[in-house]
């Protein structure tokens, strides 16, 4: 079992006008779809056909109703799911020319802020998963922290996933430090090269910190990874007609997560064992899952009838 702790939100996605449409005084309309990197990442790791349950706090209005349908529908685990009268938050999504996502979140009290952490997990927990919004808003983000910490100490496998919303992010010095106390609780650290230059540091003070692999994304120039042992295996990306790019990260969190548990690998040793077959397997496999997703509008990541074995 792998567990996905973090938000659930909803995208408003900005839709193409019809050429007759009404412009609205210029406003694009916006379609609502559900989201937040830790809900894309379970729901990927569901379609794949993994073992997984989400852990986060979901209001009970339409929007949470919906979250949790949309959870179920791929077969995701909802009874880690805490509740809460609050509304859902919001993250309104601006499209660039080249298919990129920029956002702008609606966070005051939201439902998933109110996170508390949980006595325990479910049965046969073997990863969990972690990052976004959750760690970095109040009180939510130290329940979601405390977590972290417990289970790592536990022994259990952890991926940390920042995904940095900068706006959403008060004092960057401070969330910087904040970051490197969570690396010697990390097990595998992904992020994109653009969460990597607003960090300021490199895959080898990382590593140093305490990950066994660190994986960066390039988005169409594709994914490397970076070794504790000194090693870097890069795979170029696939190419694709792109719509948007909103979930594609989600999808390679999950896409990784879903081949290490293939590979029997969702451990410290394991992870360091592998060598540079098996990563290139892994970041193809990860890099292909990510391209149908950015083919699609708003976070529909890949079936497993869609992407085949790793």
């Amino acid at each position: 079992m792998i567990v996905v702790a973090g938000e659930a939100l909803i995208d408003l996605v900005p839709q193409d006008p019809a050429d007759d449409a009404p412009t609205h005084g210029g406003l694009p309309d916006l379609s609502p779809r559900l989201g937040g990197g830790p809900y894309n990442t379970a729901v990927a790791l569901g379609r794949l056909g993994s073992p997984v349950a989400f852990c986060s706090r979901v209001s009970r209005d339409g929007f949470g109703e919906a979250l949790l349908a949309g959870l179920r529908a791929a077969e995701v685990d909802v009874s880690p799911v805490q509740r809460g009268d609050e509304p859902t938050t919001l993250a309104v999504a601006s499209i660039g020319a080249d298919g990129s996502a920029g956002y702008s979140f609606y966070v005051d009290g939201t439902a998933d802020r109110l996170f508390a952490t949980p006595d325990s997990l479910p049965t046969g927990t073997r990863a969990v998963s972690f990052g976004t919004c959750s760690l970095v808003l109040e009180p939510g983000a130290s329940a979601y922290e405390d977590l972290m910490h417990t289970t790592a100490a536990r022994g259990m496998f952890t991926t940390l996933d920042p995904n940095i919303r900068a706006g959403l992010i008060p004092d960057p010095d401070a969330y910087r430090a904040r970051f490197k106390s969570w690396l010697p609780s990390t097990t595998l650290l992904k992020l994109s090269e653009e969460d990597a230059h607003w960090l300021g540091g490199t895959p080898e003070e990382w590593l140093t910190a305490g990950p066994v692999a660190v994986v960066i994304t390039r988005g169409g120039d594709g994914l490397s990874v970076h070794t504790r042992c000194g090693h870097t295996y890069s795979v170029p990306g696939e190419h694709v007609d792109v719509v948007d790019t909103i979930g594609a990260g989600d999808t390679v969190n999950a896409a990784l997560l879903h081949g290490l548990s293939q590979q029997d690998a969702l451990s410290p040793a394991a992870v360091a064992a592998l060598d540079g077959d098996h990563w290139a397997r892994l970041l193809r496999f990860a890099a292909h899952a990510a391209a149908i997703t950015c083919s699609r509008t708003g976070a529909q990541p890949p079936y497993a009838s869609e992407v085949g074995d790793v």
